[in-house]
């Protein structure tokens, strides 16, 4: 029996899954290609990504790969500021991507459309009126740049806080033009109600999830530590800013106390792209810099604790359920924790450098512990394949959509 056909659009390749969007992108993908042929268009933003088209070929109807420059995009997207658009909504445009997409709306009976990232609504503005579309915004984005403008001094102040104005606008347009517009968690679904209330009808939210067979404690997992170390671990992407915050703040305002207290405390920062303001963390005493590694799992399962420290944050945060699905206690802030209902006592959620420091040196000297509570909530409430089967409901949810 044929499938039905649906239009995929992605603001980055989702595969291979090794960061927070792709992680999210990619299972989506893997369960809606068992269901429909998919089209997929993405932009690819590393050179080393570009490898991974033969991969995804294998399993989709078509797929169309844009390069997407990161630095020559920024400077093409400033022409907004004289357009009056959002800058993130240029930078994710292509010429190439909207014949490509074009093409295959007009050639191919395709009734559907997932959108991942808001920026890539703009691709369906001029496609018919029966194409039923879903939003994927994953966040509410605008508020993202809100929250940087009020950490940044002049001009970047000026520039996020412009961003989020227009990206609130942008969204807000999108939202009213879409069948469902989805969110990562229901209080980032409550937010954008509450700022899009013409919209708010249509808004639903699909929890991120864990491949809870693959990021599971096993004996097979060498430690990567030496046999002394008493290890904080935080992981994630290394070029993405509120990452970098987060870590410069940690080892600056937390690890000194921890250093002092425990003798033999590590701080590793495990991700890939470390900017040149994580690389210079490592210059202080007990601070390790991995870069990429193959598989993070050793990292975490050896640790004593992750930390999630992050001051700016948007919806659920991928790494704090992986550590939680590798039964390794975590302390995080408020933000970190937002949309991740926990009530395992092997989660200190702490909103001041001090609690921080004090949870950490306490867990440091104690015995190691496996937190099995926290497993259990992970493999109850964050399972992939739950999660992309309610994405599909949605985007099944009937033929007749609001023309975007």
């Amino acid at each position: 029996m044929s499938k039905d056909k649906l239009l995929f659009l992605v603001h980055r390749i989702p595969f291979p899954p090794n960061k927070g969007d792709k992680i999210r992108s990619y299972n989506f993908l893997l369960h809606l290609t068992q269901k429909y042929d998919v089209y997929l268009g993405a932009f690819v933003d590393s050179a080393a990504d570009r490898q991974y088209g033969a991969e995804l070929e294998k399993h989709c109807a078509e797929v169309c790969l844009v390069d997407l420059h990161p630095l020559k995009k920024k400077l093409l997207s400033t022409l907004a500021l004289l357009t009056g658009e959002a800058l993130s909504v240029r930078y994710f445009w292509s010429g190439a991507l909207k014949n490509w997409v074009d093409r295959v709306t007009a050639e191919n009976d395709i009734r559907s459309v997932l959108v991942f990232s808001s920026p890539m609504a703009r691709y369906l503005e001029e496609h018919k009126a029966d194409l039923r579309c879903v939003v994927d915004f994953v966040d509410v984005d605008s508020q993202k740049w809100t929250q940087y403008s009020g950490e940044h001094g002049w001009p970047m102040r000026w520039i996020y806080a412009r961003e989020g104005q227009k990206l609130l606008a942008y969204e807000k347009g999108v939202a009213t033009r879409s069948d469902r517009s989805v969110f990562v968690s229901r209080p980032e679904a409550s937010l954008f109600q509450r700022l899009a209330p013409e919209a708010s009808d249509r808004v639903a939210f699909v929890e991120n999830g864990v491949d809870t067979v693959y990021f599971r404690p096993s004996e097979a997992l060498e430690n990567p530590f030496a046999a002394d170390e008493k290890v904080l671990v935080f992981t994630g992407a290394m070029d993405y800013w509120a990452n970098v915050d987060s870590v410069v703040w940690f080892v600056t305002q937390v690890f000194p106390a921890v250093r002092e207290a425990v003798k033999g405390a590590r701080f590793f920062i495990v991700g890939s792209n470390p900017t040149p303001a994580v690389l210079k963390l490592a210059q202080v005493e007990g601070v390790h810099v991995t870069g990429a590694v193959r598989d993070i799992r050793p990292y975490l399962q050896h640790a004593v604790a992750a930390v999630a420290p992050l001051r700016i944050a948007r919806g659920v945060q991928n790494k704090v359920l992986e550590a939680m699905a590798m039964a390794r206690p975590v302390i995080a802030t408020p933000q970190a924790m937002e949309g991740i209902d926990s009530r395992s006592d092997d989660v200190h959620e702490v909103n001041t450098a001090q609690s921080m420091a004090g949870v950490a040196i306490e867990l440091l000297n104690r015995p190691r512990i496996v937190s099995d509570e926290s497993r259990a909530f992970i493999t109850r409430h964050y399972d992939w394949k739950v999660n992309a089967a309610k994405m599909e409901q949605l985007i099944r949810g009937g033929h007749a959509g609001a023309r975007l």
